[in-house]
């Protein structure tokens, strides 16, 4: 157990990891809790609302996912630079991202809005005449939400880049404990409908977002950004924002793409595997929490320890922190296998459905346990080392070429629905874990240029 030591001269104590690490596990839990209680509460509103809820928050989840990808990207560069003390260059860069979120996510909200209905056509086909209604009144709404949320969260990843987690878990706390109340006055106290839920997205995302920028103005902070606002790019400081967080982009939006394929497909299996399917999904967040959790520490302390060029120290933590991956994602899992007859009843399956998601969250939380952390906690390493291109083209081949052929080869030809989807699933980790730790033990990944080195 000699990784669970701290090491004499190296930065980062156990006791700092687990304080860096613990607030970002309650703020994912947090989220995930909300998202939950945020479905139930629309539901009073009809069907419709809740699937046309369903229908938009999946379409701008792939521009999200975009802008907290370009977010962790700039998070890295600026943790590189931080690494190699050079905290001026490291300010800038914060400039710079936020600059360009402001730009581009207000420009992208306008594309979007212009196109959304050969955007829900093209993407979900023929849609109930209520539901594509009550879906353009939401987006309307929420889309005015998106710069606000991007900007959020580039201001998360600079806190955490800065090694404080508790800041950006207070303000989720803040976000939600603004959304949910004004959720409940909108929807059940003045009867809004579908506006009601919206507005309280755009208001909480707003007044949090705006606080973030406020925060980060202290000019007290190791990261800031600058008393007055940046109007102008910087290309050298942009371009590295770009190597790293575009590719990371990308490989987010190909594997969003990919589970609407397969959500698509699931529906064709019926309604036991769709209600199979939901459920799993919703304890399945819960099964790699921890692990997401670690990922983002392992992002700060990969990037700091890269820009110092100090790769024993890099090659350390990860150890580390995978141990703490696997201690806690097996946990949790115990946790949940302890507790499956509660969340089963909590759905009211019927007992061939029931039986069918136990086999499922069963299955999923043994390969959690085993295959998960080194999948998708080292390839933050890499990323750290600016090893992108590596990170997408796997995640590509993973996602299409395994994940996606063998659902519909398993789950469609071989006739075993839902079960083939999540082997397929299973398999996709399979190779990842295998070629993300062969790059890892190869160590090209330490050759990629950091800033600390230029």
């Amino acid at each position: 157990m000699n990784w669970l030591k701290n090491r004499e001269g190296y930065p980062f104590t156990n006791g700092f990891l687990i304080r860096l690490l613990l607030p970002v596990m309650a703020e994912l839990a947090l989220v995930n809790m909300i998202g939950i209680i945020d479905s139930i509460m629309v539901s009073v509103i009809g069907e419709e609302a809740v699937s046309a809820v369903s229908l938009v928050d999946t379409t701008f989840c792939m521009l999200t996912l975009f802008f907290t990808s370009l977010a962790n990207g700039a998070a890295i560069v600026c943790g590189q630079f931080l690494g190699a003390g050079r905290k001026k260059e490291a300010c800038d860069s914060a400039d710079q991202l936020f600059l360009f979120t402001v730009l581009a996510s207000v420009a992208a909200v306008v594309v979007m809005m212009a196109c959304r209905t050969l955007i829900f056509r093209g993407i979900y086909g023929s849609i109930e005449a209520d539901v594509e209604y009550n879906a353009n009144v939401y987006m309307t709404v929420v889309a005015f939400s998106i710069p606000f949320l991007s900007l959020y969260n580039a201001g998360s990843a600079m806190f955490r880049m800065m090694e404080d987690s508790a800041t950006p878990m207070k303000m989720s706390l803040l976000m939600n404990g603004i959304h949910i109340p004004l959720n409940a006055v909108l929807l059940y106290g003045f009867h809004f409908g579908i506006e009601g839920a919206a507005l309280s997205t755009l208001v909480s995302r707003g007044v949090t977002s705006i606080l973030m920028i406020a925060l980060l103005r202290n000019q007290g902070r190791l990261l800031h950004l600058s008393r007055r606002p940046v109007l102008r790019f910087r290309w050298d400081l942009l371009k590295r924002i770009f190597h790293i967080g575009v590719p990371n982009g990308i490989e987010n939006g190909i594997f969003q793409l990919g589970t609407i394929l397969l959500l698509s497909l699931t529906s064709t299996f019926g309604t036991a595997a769709i209600a199979a399917n939901a459920v799993s999904n919703t304890v399945a967040v819960f099964q790699t929490l921890a692990g997401e959790a670690v990922g983002y520490v392992m992002l700060t302390v990969a990037a700091h320890c890269v820009g110092a060029g100090k790769y024993e120290q890099v090659r350390f933590y990860a150890k580390k922190l995978l141990g703490f991956s696997y201690l806690m994602v097996a946990g949790i899992n115990l946790l949940i296998l302890f507790l499956m007859p509660v969340i089963l009843r909590i759905y009211h399956l019927s007992p061939s459905t029931g039986e069918l998601t136990r086999q499922i969250i069963i299955m999923m939380g043994l390969f959690s346990v085993t295959l998960w952390p080194v999948g998708f906690n080292l390839p933050n390493v890499l990323r750290a080392a600016n090893d992108v291109k590596f990170c997408l083209w796997s995640s590509i081949i993973c996602v299409w070429l395994f994940r996606v052929v063998f659902s519909f080869i398993l789950g469609q030809y071989l006739g075993m629905g839902i079960l083939g989807v999540k082997i397929a699933m299973v398999i996709d980790w399979a190779v990842r874990f295998t070629l993300v730790l062969l790059r890892y033990v190869h160590g090209k990944w330490q050759r990629q240029m950091a800033v600390g080195t230029t």
